[in-house]
């Protein structure tokens, strides 16, 4: 089995560390990460990740601002992203609808379930 790429866009040191090391250790899969929206959109198109999780409260480019670009772009339009967000009730459904997000993860999350969620939310039946 192929060994899954995920890319972290988070701009939080502690939750990209323990999103990393819990989907390192517990999903068996590739971690890049990146610390902004613009590391992250550079990340993407070079790496080609098979799925992003993407922090929506990031300064100078925020979740929805990376979404679009990622949206808009030709090498990274066709990658699913998972917002991890504590504003999840807050967030505007329709225009994540129209940015084709795959699902959001409400923070703060369960590292021991957060395979299990990712995996499922992708369809991923391997882990």
């Amino acid at each position: 089995m192929k060994v899954k790429h995920i890319l972290i866009i988070d701009d939080e040191e502690d939750i990209r560390e323990v999103v990393e090391l819990t989907l390192q250790t517990m999903g068996g899969w590739q971690v890049f990460t990146a610390a902004s929206g613009i590391e992250g959109l550079a990340v993407a198109k070079t790496e080609q990740p098979d799925a992003i999780l993407l922090d929506m409260m990031m300064p100078d480019l925020d979740g929805m601002g990376t979404l679009a670009i990622l949206r808009a772009t030709p090498q990274t339009q066709h990658i699913p992203v998972i917002l991890i967000t504590a504003k999840g009730k807050n967030v505007d459904r329709d225009k994540l609808a129209s940015l084709e997000v795959t699902a959001i993860i409400a923070k703060p999350f369960d590292p021991m379930t957060l395979v299990e969620q990712v995996s499922q939310k992708l369809g991923w039946s391997d882990s």
